[in-house]
């Protein structure tokens, strides 16, 4: 698997970790050090990867689980050397994002090192 493609797994990791509520996934996706960063209803939320763990976890029932319409779109994806910005669209929690992935090649695999998000909709 070439480092694109890894970085691809990576983002489908990151989506499935939300739409199947699971913080088991979230802590493979994100590096240890990782912020979530973006605004939600007009305020600023900043979480670490435990915080976000937490917050995935309890959309109970899980989107999987409601049958919720899968949406993911990765938008671009720029690789440097170990390092890549990837820009994804995804849907969840009722909300349309589009999601700047801070993507670190650390041992030979893709973390996601920070997120940046946008409410589209």
């Amino acid at each position: 698997m070439d480092d694109k493609q890894k970085i691809e797994s990576g983002v489908q990791l990151y989506f499935d970790s939300m739409y199947e509520s699971s913080p088991e996934k979230v802590r493979q996706a994100f590096h240890p050090d990782a912020k979530i960063t973006g605004y939600l209803q007009g305020k600023l939320s900043e979480m670490n990867v435990e915080g976000f763990a937490s917050f995935v976890e309890s959309q109970n029932p899980s989107p999987k689980e409601k049958g919720d319409e899968i949406f993911l779109e990765i938008v671009s994806c720029d690789i440097s050397g170990s390092t890549a910005s990837v820009r994804v669209r995804d849907a969840y929690i009722g909300l349309v994002f589009l999601d700047t992935l801070s993507f670190l090649k650390v041992n030979d695999q893709w973390v996601i090192y920070n997120k940046l998000y946008h409410v589209e909709s």
